[in-house]
């Protein structure tokens, strides 16, 4: 998969933009660092549909980075059936998360960390969402594809990913909530098998797919995008849905399938 565009700069749900910008480096405990962006909450409607994207329920484990009051992960166990974890650097937020979660009942699915998100172990996430800084999100860029699952749903309020477009943009009343699942890895080259097989090579950006197919002699341009484990390939005037599983591309219906060579 090509990565390029991700190495240089980088979900869990967050609920408020977390009070972080000249502690990213900080070596002093995460109570004794000076918080110095302010803490913004997020609107409870923005909160519903950025766990609406992330197509949240009961069996979803969702990690809110810079949690503020906790309101993310609450609603997400609340409202939801989700386990959730919320982390921030701000003791007082913490607390009041923790106060937040045993008045809504839920602190049986909820717990809250006072620590630095950039310390906070991710991979078991499949909701991951964040209310930020740029260069925060751009830092944690890279995390994303190296530790999440292939479609986990990241969930942003306010702040893109820059050259990482998302699957989904949205307004909410004025403020931009973006969502993103993560791909899984479909480069390099394929051959779909059957009566005619097709050789493929593909190389893939974030989501998106490019390359050529060889096709009874012919070489044909080959487009497409990956959402998740689901892939769409367009080979001249065919479309090709599959889904990725086990290092193989199975054409839905078992209509067609493709092993990496």
């Amino acid at each position: 998969m090509t990565r390029s565009p991700i190495a240089p700069p980088s979900l869990l749900a967050v609920s408020s933009m977390t009070l972080l910008a000249a502690s990213l480096h900080s070596p002093l405990s995460a109570t004794e660092r000076t918080l110095d962006v302010p803490y913004v909450p997020t609107p409870q409607n923005v909160v519903e549909r950025m766990l609406e994207l992330g197509e949240v329920d009961a069996d979803d484990y969702v990690i809110d980075l810079g949690s503020g009051d906790g309101r993310i992960a609450v609603t997400a166990a609340a409202r939801h059936g989700a386990r959730a974890m919320g982390v921030d650097l701000n003791p007082e937020r913490i607390a009041e998360a923790n106060a937040n979660a045993k008045e809504a009942g839920v602190t049986d699915r909820v717990t809250f960390r006072n620590q630095d998100l950039f310390d906070t172990e991710i991979r078991d996430a499949t909701v991951l969402t964040m209310y930020l800084l740029p260069s925060v999100n751009m830092k944690l860029r890279p995390r994303l594809f190296e530790e999440l699952a292939p479609g986990t749903h990241v969930v942003s309020h306010a702040f893109d990913m820059q050259d990482w477009e998302p699957d989904v943009h949205e307004q909410v009343n004025g403020r931009a909530v973006y969502l993103w699942i993560i791909p899984a890895d479909v480069s390099g080259r394929w051959q779909i098998g059957g009566d005619d097989p097709i050789e493929l090579e593909l190389e893939q950006t974030f989501q998106k797919l490019a390359g050529t197919a060889i096709r009874d002699g012919d070489t044909l341009p080959v487009s497409g995008h990956v959402r998740g484990h689901e892939v769409e390939l367009t080979l001249g005037d065919d479309t090709w849905r599959g889904r990725f599983e086990n290092d193989a591309m199975i054409g839905h219906d078992a209509a067609w399938h493709a092993v990496r060579q």
